[in-house]
């Protein structure tokens, strides 16, 4: 069977070299690159790179080179045809059967091409003659340079019905249904006087019949539409007439054009985008342009859609955080809700949207135009994580007054969660939305009741843990007066962590450095203490603190004696006689203390959630007992023994 370089080249498109490279081989990004050793030869230091932007990889060591398509063929000893069996179906597509009319649609989407071209330089022309003179003096009434028209290769369609027919029909090899085809013309069946298109009724003479093609375009300025090769597919126009019945109007779905998976300016962003590490998201494409004029070239833009997956997946491959800058309105809003949902279950380790969120009734363009592109630079300094976006959207003027609304959120969160695909990000989720409860309901919320138990219920078939022993933990509260961030609430969970070395370290230092309290109160108020007996000694030091302002650590200690706690004082005192931890002790400078708390605090932090971590690994490895998991578990165990030890 032989495959067209269409099918071949859309696979390619759609499948990014490092995602299958990185299942044999341990990659490490590097600017637009990543690295790691070599496959086909023997090596210590790397010399094999993967590059997504040119859809290749090359060992300098052995001159290995090749795409995606040859490396499975290589490290795996498939066949031609099965590797494209394999790659298609990870890419979603079907295997097509070819014909002598495949090859011939193929030789037409080549043609195509040529049509778009021509079509391309006579709209540029069009906006330099007279008849363009409305739309060049509108774009230079919106700022844009003789430069910028040039490298966006704008252009104008004449308020004629057979303009663009009557100009291309001149020219050798095109005809008019290659322009139908490409979208340029409209061709419409007779309508037997009905006055719609294709209904004329059988049997009259004119049933079915063609009349020539129109114009799709007329006096609009004309925006090309590349693919990622840089070959014009499709167009946007803009409307100069204000009693237009659509303002922008887009090419139809094409053998070359899907808008779906295309973005403006795509083809112009990807250098900029893979040596910035950031790409931009705008809405439009004057905002695009207008972007690219003020410095920013690694901007593209929808066509005229909602972000779909298929444009996240390929916003990906330009930069691990795509930037996403909406209009500051509420369908701005609305706009970067849709995507942050629609982004959940695409997520995977180390990709992610960022959103910026521009002042009310501003755009990109308007706002570079009215404050200049530092200001713009400012408000990408402050862009937002995906989560905040997710948080807002499912709580902001959200009640939860009452248990029934409260629980209500909850379920709401569930559901989100149960939305994210992969496991371990689910799972940083679900430790995240607990926290943001606590601060959020305070006390109606106990942070035990995992949300992910409740997502897990609707992805049964992805999940199937093993009950926890209720010996292994459980919840208290207290109250925390004062504690405003916390609604007067906080919780105490104590998990098996395993770090009751720094559990101990974390109380001598509040010890004998009582302030710690009053500066690191949240902290040490919230952290997860496995030792049932340290958590009730951490609760006893809340409580007198918050009853004695001004505790000292002298009155602290006597207090703890009175009631029943000399015993584990003992073994924390001798524990803290460790030269290491001399930062711990009474006489050690704040400075030096405050540096030592944040150490001890993350590293005990550190060691809960590398805990949490395996345990999801242990669920994952029960699931899918392969290579890359085990070796992840081992990983992990290495990693928390080497953090409990240090």
């Amino acid at each position: 069977m032989g495959f067209t370089p269409d099918f071949l080249d859309e696979i390619r498109n759609r499948i990014m070299v490092s995602d299958v490279v990185a299942r044999r081989v341990r990659l490490v990004r590097k600017g637009h690159e990543h690295s790691g050793l070599c496959p086909f030869h023997s090596e210590k230091t790397a010399s094999f790179t993967v590059n997504d932007d040119k859809g290749f990889y090359h060992c300098f060591g052995c001159g290995a080179h090749g795409d995606v398509i040859k490396f499975i063929t290589e490290t795996e000893g498939l066949s031609f045809l099965e590797t494209v069996e394999r790659l298609a179906g990870q890419a979603g597509l079907e295997m097509p059967t070819y014909n002598p009319q495949d090859r011939q649609r193929s030789a037409q989407k080549k043609s195509l091409y040529d049509v778009m071209e021509a079509a391309c330089r006579y709209f540029e022309s069009g906006l330099a003659a007279q008849a363009g003179k409305t739309g060049l003096d509108y774009l230079t009434r919106r700022g844009l340079s003789h430069d910028t028209i040039k490298k966006f290769r704008l252009g104008y369609a004449p308020d004629n019905r057979s303009a663009i027919r009557d100009a291309l029909l001149s020219r050798d090899g095109i005809t008019e249904d290659m322009m139908v085809t490409a979208g340029l013309l409209i061709r419409l069946a007779d309508d037997g006087g009905t006055g719609k298109p294709g209904t004329a009724k059988p049997g009259t003479a004119k049933s079915g019949t063609a009349k020539p093609g129109y114009d799709r375009f007329r006096h609009r300025i004309m925006f090309p539409i590349t693919d990622r090769q840089g070959r014009v597919v499709a167009f946007g126009g803009r409307a100069l007439a204000t009693d237009a019945k659509a303002k922008y109007l887009n090419s139809p779905e094409t053998p070359l054009f899907h808008k779906g998976r295309l973005l403006y300016n795509l083809a112009g962003a990807r250098k900029a985008s893979y040596d910035k590490g950031r790409v931009l998201v705008v809405e439009g494409y004057m905002d695009v342009i207008a972007l690219v004029q003020a410095g920013f070239p690694n901007a593209v833009a929808p066509l005229g859609t909602a972000v779909t997956e298929d444009q996240i997946i390929e916003l990906w491959r330009l930069a691990p955080e795509p930037l996403m800058c909406f209009d500051g309105d509420r369908a701005g809003l609305q706009a970067a809700y849709r995507v942050a949902e629609k982004s959940l279950p695409l997520l995977k380790a180390g990709h992610s949207l960022r959103f910026v969120r521009l002042p009310d009734k501003e755009d990109p363009d308007s706002y570079i135009g009215g404050h200049g592109a530092q200001a713009f630079r400012n408000l990408l300094a402050k862009a937002r994580n995906l989560i905040d976006i997710i948080w807002d959207m499912k709580t902001v003027s959200v009640a939860a007054d009452t248990p029934e609304q409260q629980a209500g959120l909850e379920q709401s969160l569930a559901e989100t969660l149960s939305g994210i695909s992969n496991r371990t990000i689910r799972g940083y989720y679900d430790r995240e939305f607990q926290k943001r409860l606590v601060t959020l309901l305070g006390g109606a919320f106990i942070p035990d009741h995992s949300l992910e138990k409740s997502a897990r219920k609707k992805n049964h078939s992805d999940y199937s843990p093993k009950p926890y022993d209720k010996k292994d933990k459980f919840t208290r509260k207290i109250s925390l007066p004062g504690v405003k961030s916390l609604k007067n609430t906080a919780m105490f969970k104590v998990g098996n962590s395993g770090g009751i070395k720094w559990e101990k370290l974390l109380i001598l230092m509040v010890l004998n450095h009582p302030w710690l309290i009053r500066e690191h109160h949240e902290e040490f108020a919230t952290t997860h203490f496995d030792s049932a007996e340290l958590d009730k000694l951490r609760c006893e030091i809340i409580d007198v603190s918050l009853r004695e302002s001004d505790l000292d650590r002298k009155s602290l200690y006597s207090h703890l004696l009175k009631t029943g706690y000399g015993r584990a004082l003992k073994v924390i005192f001798e524990q803290g006689k460790s030269k290491l931890n001399r930062y711990a002790w009474p006489d050690a400078a704040r400075q030096d203390v405050e540096q030592g708390w944040f150490h001890a605090f993350n590293r005990y932090r550190r060691i809960y959630d590398l805990e949490k971590e395996l345990k999801a690994a242990e669920m994952d490895l029960t699931e899918d007992m392969t290579e890359d998991v085990f070796a992840r578990f081992l990983a992990l165990k290495a990693e928390l023994e080497n953090a409990k030890g240090q």
